[in-house]
């Protein structure tokens, strides 16, 4: 997309934005749940680990969403499918506040995973194809730095809002991102390489895309679980067990520290987003699992306010600066075919995997006198090296053709 006119300009802007949002608003839908685990268990006299198992069914489901939603992009076009998405994980929020017993929001919780597995593959795919190339590390750090700053929004909402409205009512709030569908019925243009695909003269089923490609599918999904366990193993846990549990701070401590890691996952994302235009998808990666290993003793193992939120700032500008590049790397490895299914399917397979996490920590803590410190260290840093190995020998397709995309063997 070279010569890009100002009218490209802004499509691409506003897919950019759209994206942006949808995955923003589906991280605060879904952290709300995090820093509210321990009034949800109490609310059904249940314990935190009953609660922490709908956290195991949200993320597992998610790969149906992924996909069934993914195949409805793949025919139907991007734009149609992220807005039933957004409407559907907002309404299933908004149900959570509702739930009249442990078994009904458990039911309510596994719907909204099926809904929100959906949106980032078709957000990230949207924006992906609108985009001129040039624009692709630093807009990839920038979709996936919303997922930190949904967490953010969730916790800035914990700090002001759980006293006046309750945790039933901070799920009532999830429901506002609805709105965002007005703005991408309006604002936003469907992804030009859909358009430009719907009018291929022969269609390839996506089994035979599959078959063709299944060394890359199951790279794909090792490499999305550890991901995954990469992000959830280090802030599940972490505000609520970590810091409330084991080592009482207050509600204002946890809320702050909260904000100040988010702050660095930002940060992480885009930067980090931003240096895989220049150094390449894998080594970006790389540099970024460097730095949370250096942050893993003291995030894990600290014990006063201010080296906790030091290390967290730095812990999450390692792993947020990690996942800053999952968008761009896995759409430009996606077969264009299929890339509104593939991404985010690879993507929530993984999640799948990695969706045990919370009860796994919590065992291990428990297994170790209730040292959830012990469990984040872990995980983090095993999970840490995972990814370098998994990126020093897997494929990249930087700056590939989203229309011809030609994926390496």
């Amino acid at each position: 997309m070279s010569g890009t006119s100002a009218i490209d300009i802004r499509r691409a802007r506003n897919a950019v934005v759209a994206a942006f949002l949808g995955w923003t608003l589906d991280a605060f839908d879904f952290f709300i749940l995090i820093l509210t685990l321990d009034n949800v268990s109490k609310a059904f006299g249940v314990t935190i680990g009953s609660v922490a198992f709908s956290i195991t069914l949200t993320l597992g489901t998610r790969a149906i969403g992924a996909f069934v939603f993914g195949r409805l992009g793949d025919i139907y076009g991007r734009k149609p499918i992220l807005m039933l998405v957004i409407v559907l994980y907002s309404f299933f929020e908004a149900m959570t506040g509702f739930a009249w017993s442990f078994v009904s929001f458990m039911v309510i919780r596994t719907l909204f995973g099926i809904a929100m597995g959906g949106e980032w593959g078709l957000g990230s795919s949207l924006a992906m194809e609108t985009i001129p190339d040039r624009w692709r590390g630093w807009v990839s750090g920038l979709l996936q730095a919303g997922y930190p700053f949904g967490f953010f929004l969730a916790t800035l909402l914990f700090d002001f809002g759980m006293q006046p409205l309750g945790w039933r009512g901070m799920f009532f709030v999830g429901a506002l991102p609805a709105l965002l569908v007005l703005y991408i019925a309006t604002q936003v243009e469907e992804s030009p390489a859909f358009e430009a695909m719907k009018h291929r003269p022969t269609k390839v089923s996506i089994g035979t895309v599959l078959r063709k490609n299944m060394k890359l599918v199951v790279y794909g999904v090792l490499m999305m679980a550890a991901f995954n366990f990469f992000s959830h193993g280090t802030q599940d846990i972490y505000v609520k067990l970590f810091l409330g549990k084991q080592l009482h701070f207050t509600h204002s401590q946890m809320a702050n520290a909260g904000l100040i890691f988010n702050a660095g996952a930002i940060i992480g994302g885009i930067l980090f987003g931003f240096l895989s235009q220049k150094i390449g998808r894998r080594y970006a990666i790389i540099g970024a699992c460097c730095v949370s290993l250096l942050a893993l003793y003291p995030w894990s193992h600290g014990s006063d306010f201010t080296t906790i939120a030091i290390a967290a700032f730095f812990m999450q500008i390692g792993v947020q600066g990690a996942w800053g590049v999952v968008p761009v790397h896995l759409n430009e490895l996606s077969p264009s075919e299929i890339r509104g299914t593939f991404p985010g399917f690879v993507y929530q397979l993984g999640n799948f995997v990695a969706s045990f996490n919370a009860p796994i920590q919590v065992g291990m803590a428990m297994s170790h006198g209730g040292d959830y410190g012990y469990a984040l260290a872990v995980v983090g840093g095993v999970v840490a090296v995972v990814l370098i190995l998994l990126m020093l020998f897997g494929p990249e397709a930087r700056n590939v053709s989203m229309i011809h995309a030609t994926l390496p063997e």
